[in-house]
């Protein structure tokens, strides 16, 4: 098992360690729920460095960007960040991600741990423009600092004014006495803050140093357990559950990351842009259960007469809500808002009722 540059800190804060994405990581330290409500209401610190980075540099970076992802980054300024995704050439998607504009020919692609080989192979084969590609998925450490909190906190470690960093903006300062840290206003949880971007060998500087300056605030490590919590309160996407190949991002509820301006050529193009006009015959709808019971990831959806119509991507008891709550791709009939549907619970069927996004 691969680890990051905080797993000997995760083991000495006796954090319960899982394998994820072939890396040893934090599962929880002090308890999901409580983690969880660190993050809403004050501030917590995930390690996820097990993300993959890719720079895309030279007079074609754009141009190769702008082929392989399904949003438009011909509109990204130096500084901004947009979430995309990977068409894969059949309809689904081979990865979500965060393209970062970095520098004027040069691009940083963060995408999901489970994923890197599979996303830098796919990058590579459709490099036909003669971009400079660089794989620096094992150099560079990644923290997210969530929370109310979050900006109080990092402010006290670098003199740029954090709360000038607009959302899905970023910049690269010293932070901590750091060096080149990216400081960006990004993450995965609703709650707000920031994730940073450093050289390894900067990791425990970096972490001792956010853990004083967020000390007056109750500051918390946070494992996985509760980030997918977090992200599932605010209807956020989890590869491998509630997107994949076989899902496309306009059933996904992705159209907006789908930019068909200006005549852009861009991998899955001419399909996505049916599936927009024409419909799709499913879509991917959050949804709350209105008695006791908590939805799984393959739990069948299902309507009054118990025909089955639809699957849980995602689910869990919602920390804030006190209710189960899931995410499910839908027959189109059944996924307009306040439609009442079922999920098979084992033996019993537990109605829901079909939301809007988020949940909170």
């Amino acid at each position: 098992m691969k680890t990051t540059a905080f797993n000997a800190i995760h083991k000495k804060l006796g954090a319960k360690l899982v394998e994820f994405a072939g890396y040893e990581m934090p599962i929880e330290y002090s308890g999901i729920k409580d983690e969880h409500m660190t993050v809403r209401n004050s501030v917590g610190v995930f390690d996820v460095s097990h993300m993959g980075e890719f720079w895309i540099k030279g007079p074609n970076a754009l141009e190769l960007v702008n082929k392989i992802t399904s949003n438009d980054p011909r509109n990204l300024k130096v500084g901004q960040a947009q979430y995309s995704c990977f068409p894969n050439g059949k309809g689904g998607i081979v990865d979500d991600l965060l393209v970062y504009h970095y520098e004027e020919e040069k691009y940083m692609l963060v995408v999901n741990a489970s994923n890197i080989e599979k996303d830098w192979n796919w990058v590579v084969s459709h490099n036909d423009v003669g971009a400079e590609l660089e794989n620096a998925s094992d150099s560079i450490s990644q923290l997210a600092i969530q929370g109310p909190k979050a900006t109080a906190t990092l402010q006290k470690l670098t003199d740029v004014n954090l709360s000038e960093i607009k959302f899905y903006t970023f910049t690269t300062d010293k932070f901590a006495g750091v060096d080149d840290v990216i400081i960006s206003a990004t993450g995965y949880t609703g709650a707000g803050g920031f994730e940073l971007y450093f050289r390894n060998d900067e990791a425990e500087k970096i972490w001792n140093a956010i853990f004083e300056a967020g000390e007056e605030f109750g500051i918390k490590p946070i494992g996985l357990g509760a980030r997918d919590t977090l992200r599932l309160e605010m209807g956020y996407c989890l590869y491998g559950n509630d997107i994949d190949d076989t899902t496309s991002p306009i059933e996904a509820g992705l159209g907006w990351i789908t930019k068909f301006n200006h005549d852009r050529k861009f991998i899955d193009r001419e399909f996505l842009m049916m599936q927009k006009k024409e419909g799709v015959t499913r879509r991917l709808r959050g949804f709350v259960l209105t008695e006791r019971g908590i939805p799984r990831h393959g739990y069948e959806l299902l309507n009054e007469a118990g025909s089955v119509i639809g699957k849980v991507t995602s689910g869990t008891m919602s920390p804030v809500l006190g209710k189960g709550i899931g995410m499910g791709y839908i027959a189109r009939e059944y996924s307009a808002f306040g439609t009442q549907i079922f999920v098979k619970i084992r033996n019993k069927t537990i109605p829901a009722e079909v939301t809007k996004l988020p949940f909170i």
